[in-house]
């Protein structure tokens, strides 16, 4: 279902960037509750945060196929936005001007932030894409290295870091972290995060790789740019990555010697089909689609919403969710496999009625500030 999952990301996206404006500005968009238009909003991050987990496997890289030449072209169109919001700097721990109150500037605002997020998911899906770069489609690594020349575009990534910034006035050092912003204790101001390692190794995967050697562009421009990671390349760097001692070495070689230019193969290149044919196919009917949607899918009447809801917090029950757990729960007492549960806080498992009262003194203060 890999490729069926790329086709929906891509169609989220063009409905955020087609349609979701030309909403907004309809006059008869007055919706009761902006839920609906949230969920789908949330739906290209509920698909890139999947994405981002199986894309760890290798097996998954591969049952892309030729999708996953759209989803290159993607998180290049993510990483393109990052690297942008880096150097305008939008000061993300200063309020924001104000904004005319309302249903369109508060889904606006969502969607802002939102695709912050994306985009570092995207970061993500690309380097598990960059650790296949040997089994991966030939279009696959001419798009990474030389249509979008990615590597350049990460070195623009590190310069300018939009995961991190200083408060204004004070000079404390706040980094994104695990959806939030948190204050780094100067103690920490050199430690790499997470996000910064995607880089790295993405980078490490492209310009050590001999394929990518072999067929990336090291002209002056290129070169010039793969120089500056020599600048963050410290020894405090190499403690927390080694692996990147190599890329060092490369660097320093690439500093003085002039690579030999790349091998002319010829290349029947291949086209991203997903979002091509869905341009093609919508292309002068973007506002009749925001119409449409406004009359029949973003004005349900309370009945409708109410509907919607229950559906919701069914699907999103700790019932729900437990049948998809693959391991039987285990008495906490015990560790017998457990049928009951706490009915107050429903948050402890027991095989027994004993077992329960044997294990209450304990569990009794949580149960209570968790019901």
């Amino acid at each position: 279902q890999i490729p069926v999952l790329i086709g929906e990301l891509i169609t989220v996206e063009l409905w955020k960037h087609k349609v979701f404006p030309v909403l907004c500005r309809l006059e008869d968009f007055k919706p009761t509750s902006t839920f609906p238009i949230y969920v789908v909003l949330h739906h290209e991050a509920s698909i890139i945060n999947l994405l981002e987990t199986v894309f760890f496997y290798k097996e998954v890289c591969e049952a892309a196929e030729d999708g996953v030449l759209d989803l290159i072209d993607y998180c290049h169109r993510k990483l393109t936005l990052l690297v942008a919001r880096g150097a305008s700097r939008p000061p993300a721990t200063q309020t924001p001007p104000a904004a005319l109150p309302g249903p369109s500037s508060e889904l606006q605002e969502q969607a802002e932030t939102m695709e912050f997020e994306i985009s570092l998911k995207a970061l993500s899906v690309l380097r598990f894409i960059t650790d296949q770069v040997a089994s991966l489609p030939l279009s696959a690594l001419t798009r990474l290295l030389n249509t979008h020349n990615v590597p350049c575009l990460l070195v623009e990534l590190l310069e300018h870091c939009p995961w991190s910034c200083r408060e204004a006035g004070r000079g404390v050092l706040k980094k994104f972290e695990n959806g939030a912003w948190h204050v780094v204790p100067p103690e920490d101001h050199l430690k790499m995060t997470k996000l910064d390692g995607q880089v790295w190794l993405a980078l490490y995967n492209l310009l050590l790789s001999p394929e990518c050697r072999r067929k990336y562009h090291f002209d002056g421009f290129n070169k010039s740019q793969l120089l500056k990671l020599r600048a963050f390349l410290t020894d405090v760097l190499l403690d927390q990555l080694p692996n990147l001692v190599e890329m060092q070495r490369f660097l320093s070689h690439l500093a003085v010697s002039e690579p030999a230019p790349p091998k002319k193969d010829l290349v029947l290149e291949q086209v991203p089909a997903i979002r091509e044919h869905l341009l093609q196919k919508n292309a002068g009917k973007w506002e009749a689609i925001a119409k449409h949607q406004v009359k029949h899918m973003f004005s349900p009447t309370m009945e409708e919403l109410r509907v919607q809801a229950h559906r919701w917090a069914q699907t999103y029950s700790l019932d729900m969710m437990e049948v998809l757990v693959p391991d039987k729960p285990r008495c906490r007492t015990c560790g017998a496999e457990a049928a009951k549960r706490c009915s107050r806080c429903r948050n402890e498992w027991y095989c027994s009625r004993p077992c329960q009262l044997q294990h209450w003194h304990k569990h009794k203060a949580a149960c209570k500030l968790l019901a």
